[in-house]
């Protein structure tokens, strides 16, 4: 999953930084508001989340965030702030954030909050996601490459409808088990590699093609078609 974050604070946006890319995030660090907007305004790298800290200069981060909603950006906002006050909390709601931390503020809370919008988001997501002739159906739980119907096990089906969502990007193992198995599987097991050789098995082998790809030490990626 990739993350923008905006942080001022150079020791907090480093600790954040390497929090997140230990839990297999890939994170975008910027310090001031100005290049959070320009970043993440469409055209730009797709994030999953932004985390926004409330005083960035330039542009403080509730005013980034309600320029991005009026631009149509629809990207879950989290915000971080040091403000405490009932009103400052529905300014940063109001202004089109999801969700509010107050500093000091625990990481594993944190995350589990990033978590927590990413998987709101997917609810939103396309039920039928297509990647060259290979189409998945969330909603009839169906896959098809051209006019062939595969047959996948439910956690195969997880899996491959997870790496459509986000088709061209790299997705960690970590993220893996924390939106198919929610973790409650030994990460340091094979049974992603199991589970992915069988789906290739499937999707690609009878029809030459290899969709999914493999970046060592860091995900798995489905190839989208030029």
């Amino acid at each position: 999953m990739q993350i923008l974050v905006a942080e001022d604070d150079v020791r907090l946006g480093a600790l954040l930084e390497t929090a997140l890319t230990e839990e297999g995030w890939e994170v975008e660090l910027v310090g001031d508001g100005l290049s959070a907007f320009g970043r993440a305004l469409p055209g730009g790298l797709p994030y999953d989340v932004l985390l926004l800290d409330w005083m960035l200069p330039g542009l403080e981060g509730v005013t980034v965030c309600r320029r991005l909603r009026e631009a149509g950006v629809t990207t879950p906002v989290l915000m971080l702030t040091a403000r405490s006050e009932i009103g400052d909390r529905i300014n940063g709601l109001d202004s089109g954030a999801d969700d509010y931390l107050a500093k000091p503020f625990d990481l594993g809370e944190l995350m589990a909050r990033l978590r927590a919008l990413v998987r709101r988001s997917a609810l939103l997501t396309p039920a039928i996601v297509s990647v060259g002739d290979l189409v998945v159906d969330a909603d009839a739980r169906r896959v098809t490459r051209g006019e062939t119907p595969i047959d996948l096990s439910a956690r195969e089906f997880d899996i491959l409808h997870v790496l459509v969502q986000e088709a061209g990007r790299v997705v960690s193992r970590y993220d893996l088990f924390d939106r198919v198995w929610d973790g409650e599987t030994d990460i340091g097991s094979n049974v992603i590699d199991v589970h992915l050789a069988r789906i290739r098995a499937k999707i690609d082998r009878p029809f030459g093609t290899e969709t999914i790809t493999t970046v060592r030490g860091a995900g798995f990626r489905i190839e989208v078609p030029r």
